[in-house]
C-alpha cells in the first residue's frame, strides 16, 4: 500500500473508517463534559482531489461519490456525506478531509484533538491546516511512540475522562505492522482504560488478520467490536479487497447506530462478492 493517502482519499476504506469515526464522536456529544480524541496516524487532513495522486487513481469516484449520487441514505451515513461536503462549495467537490479535520470539525470549543504524523511533508501540512484552531494539537512523530506522553488525557491540569484513540497505519510493512498495533492498544488501555480505541485494517486476504483478531480480543477492554466491508471476495493478497474497523469499548449499542451502513455499502460501493460483517469479539458483561 502506498504510504501517501492522497492516492485513496475518498474510497471505499475512507468511506468505512469516516462513518464510523463521526459515529463515534457524535455519541461522545450526547454528553455535555470535554472528550479527547487521539489521532496516531493522521496524515495532512485534507486531501486536493486535483492533485496528481488522486487523479491517478480516481479511487474517490468507486467510494465517496457513489453515495453523494443517491437520494435517501441512512442517517448515519447521511452524516458523514455531509460533513465530507462541508469541507466543498455548494455543488462541488474539490478536497477530501482526512480523519483528523472531521474530527475537529466535529468537535465543540471544550473538546480537544492530538494528531501525529511521522512524515514530515504531510506534519507540516497538517500544523498548517491547524495553525489558529487552539482546541488541535499536531505533534510531528511516529504516533505510536507518543502515546505515552499523550496519555491520560489532561486540560488545564485536569484529566479528560472520555475519548478515543484512532490508529490508521499505512500497513507499509504488512503483517509487522499488527504487533506495533497491539502493544499501542496495550499502552492505551494500561494509562487510559476507559478510551475507545479504533483501529483501520486492510483486508487482502482475512486469514492474514485472525491472529490479530485473537489477540486484540484478549485484551483488557471490556467489549470488541469487528466491522468489515470487503467490495469483492478476499482472493487476492495483491489488492485492497477491503477494510475493517476494530473497535475496543465502542458506545452503548454501537453497532445499532452503525449498522444500517453496512447494507448500503456493500449495495452502492461493492462489486460481485461484496460482502459485511458485524461480529462481537468480545460483548460487555
Amino acid at each position: 500500500m502506498n504510504y501517501r493517502h492522497a492516492f485513496h482519499a475518498g474510497n471505499h476504506a475512507d468511506v468505512l473508517k469516516h462513518i464510523t469515526l463521526l459515529a463515534l464522536i457524535d455519541s461522545f456529544k450526547r454528553k455535555d463534559s470535554p472528550f479527547f480524541v487521539l489521532d496516531t496516524h493522521a496524515g495532512r487532513g485534507r486531501y486536493l482531489l486535483s492533485s496528481e495522486e488522486s487523479r491517478k487513481t480516481a479511487e474517490i469516484d468507486d467510494g465517496v461519490m457513489r453515495l453523494m449520487a443517491q437520494p435517501t441514505l441512512p442517517e448515519v451515513v447521511e452524516r458523514y456525506l455531509k460533513a465530507v461536503q462541508a469541507d466543498n462549495p455548494v455543488g462541488a467537490m474539490i478536497t477530501y478531509p482526512g480523519s483528523p479535520l472531521l474530527t475537529a470539525q466535529a468537535m465543540r470549543a471544550q473538546d480537544r484533538l492530538a494528531a501525529c504524523e511521522l512524515q514530515e511533508e504531510e506534519a507540516a501540512a497538517l500544523k498548517a491546516l491547524f495553525a489558529r484552531d487552539s482546541r488541535v494539537g499536531v505533534h510531528p512523530g511516529d504516533g505510536y511512540a507518543q502515546i505515552r506522553s499523550l496519555l491520560p488525557p489532561k486540560f488545564n491540569g485536569m484529566k479528560i475522562g472520555r475519548g478515543l484513540v484512532l490508529i490508521d497505519p499505512p500497513y507499509e510493512a504488512q503483517d509487522a505492522e499488527y504487533p506495533r498495533i497491539l502493544a499501542a492498544l496495550s499502552e492505551t488501555l494500561t494509562r487510559w482504560p476507559q478510551a475507545t480505541c479504533a483501529v483501520w485494517f486492510p483486508i487482502k486476504q482475512r486469514r492474514s488478520v485472525l491472529h490479530f483478531f485473537r489477540k486484540a480480543a484478549a485484551l483488557p477492554a471490556r467489549s470488541a467490536l469487528l466491522v468489515e466491508f470487503l467490495v469483492r471476495p478476499d482472493d487476492s493478497p495483491l489488492r485492497l479487497n477491503g477494510s475493517g474497523m476494530l473497535l475496543l469499548n465502542p458506545p452503548w449499542q454501537f453497532d445499532r447506530v452503525l449498522g444500517p451502513a453496512l447494507p448500503v455499502l456493500k449495495k452502492h460501493l461493492g462489486e460481485a462478492g461484496a460482502s459485511t460483517r458485524m461480529e462481537w469479539l468480545k460483548a460487555a458483561e
